[in-house]
């Protein structure tokens, strides 16, 4: 059970080309200190971190392994939390950026944006696996025809929450798009949540709210734990959001604080100290530690805190390379063939992984099935991008309002 993004999940195309008439690197007009709402650093910091597209690279290099190999990755699935972590982060400077140039957020357009992002590549999986379910007789893809309209939906997370036991066949042979469930609901809600509280309090207390909506999901999760409710809260919109809202929190605390505010020094000092440990410890947990099994008195621990545990390592990682561009890790994962696949490649990677592992298994391929998994997905990726996503991402940048139109904020 993993993702990847978009978000899952996974590259967010929306950073690049955003706004570019408006000059999304430019720091805002030096004006009366109101013309910032309380964000002066939110239009400056809206630029693309090629870092973070390397860490979609190795976040989903991980769940491929994880669902081949699960001896080898039993916590693969880890990687998950820390694409909802990017999402939230990339999502929430982008809706900053617009209020405060706008003076509201253009909420149709954000949701016709996240359908163009989305819908398309999940609708082409969707299709291809029903036909393979109805013109074959591939074990693998048994239950597709259903499987594909619930993830059409995204309401996969839905229905794999509600099974207190062994998950069904209803989901099995798209399993994996439950993430993009629990993102697309994030979407669906959050714009709505940040314009209400951004039309209504200062900057200061939209941070300190953002904080308070992080606990609250722990605090859910600590009311529901029992054995028979891992899935519901593994699946569950309300019990993750907090992993979405630790990178949301990150993008309203950097954007409160211009360049030469000492606490913004001491961010970047202090995130960049941490962001190795945070690494190393987030791969020990996907190397050793087996997430989603019943493992007693550590699964419990694991459901309710260690949501919040992975949400934290993962916003420490995030605020580390966009703040520390000139670190070593920074430099590391902005290598041009790691940015470029999780730009590009990395929300198709995650969408075609799994039917590629169980075609392979339904096809009896047992010797090299990491290798052809990895090269069978590359390609399906690479497909999806150049003949779906990449079009549809296009007519999202073309079909953008003009900087100069009032936003059509709906609250």
């Amino acid at each position: 059970m993993a993702k990847a993004p978009d978000s899952t999940a996974v590259a967010d195309k929306e950073q690049e080309g955003a706004d570019t008439a408006v000059g999304v690197r430019r720091p805002p007009a030096p004006v009366a200190p109101r013309a910032s709402r309380g964000f002066p650093s939110a239009v400056s910091r809206t630029g693309r971190v090629g870092a973070l597209d390397g860490l979609r690279t190795l976040a989903v290099a991980l769940v491929v392994v994880h669902h081949v190999e699960p001896d080898v990755l039993p916590g693969g699935a880890v990687a998950v939390d820390v694409f909802f972590t990017i999402s939230g982060f990339v999502i929430t400077r982008l809706l900053l950026a617009e209020y405060v140039r706008r003076g509201g957020i253009s909420l149709m357009s954000f949701y016709r944006r996240r359908w163009m992002r989305l819908v398309p590549a999940l609708l082409a999986l969707c299709a291809v696996c029903a036909l393979l379910a109805s013109t074959t007789s591939l074990w693998g893809f048994d239950g597709s025809l259903q499987a594909a309209g619930l993830s059409a939906a995204f309401l996969t997370n839905v229905v794999r929450a509600m099974e207190s036991g062994p998950y069904s066949e209803l989901t099995r042979p798209l399993a994996h798009t439950w993430s993009l469930g629990v993102e697309e609901q994030f979407y669906l809600l959050w714009p709505l949540v940040l314009l209400f509280v951004l039309r209504r309090f200062r900057a200061r207390t939209v941070l300190l709210c953002t904080a308070a909506l992080c606990a609250l999901p722990l605090l859910w999760r600590c009311v529901l734990w029992n054995p028979e409710a891992a899935h519901r809260i593994y699946n569950g919109t309300d019990t993750r959001a907090d992993q979405l809202l630790a990178g949301a929190l990150v993008a309203v605390a950097l954007a409160r604080l211009r360049s030469d505010d000492p606490r913004l020094t001491l961010l970047r000092t202090w995130s960049g100290r941490l962001a190795w440990p945070a690494l190393a410890l987030l791969g020990l947990v996907a190397w050793q530690v087996p997430v989603t099994e019943d493992l007693g008195v550590w699964t419990a621990v694991w459901y309710t805190v260690g949501f919040l545990a992975v949400a934290a390592l993962s916003a420490t990682l995030v605020m580390a390379l966009e703040l520390r561009p000139e670190a070593r890790m920074s430099r590391l994962l902005a290598l041009t063939p790691l940015a470029w696949v999780g730009r590009n490649l990395s929300y198709g990677i995650y969408l075609w992984h799994y039917p590629v592992v169980r075609l392979l298994a339904s096809l009896g391929v047992n010797e090299g099935r990491l290798a052809a998994t990895v090269v069978l997905t590359l390609l399906m990726a690479l497909l999806s991008y150049y003949a779906i996503e990449k079009p549809f991402l296009r007519r999202a940048r073309v079909g953008k309002m003009p900087a100069a139109a009032p936003a059509l904020a709906v609250t």
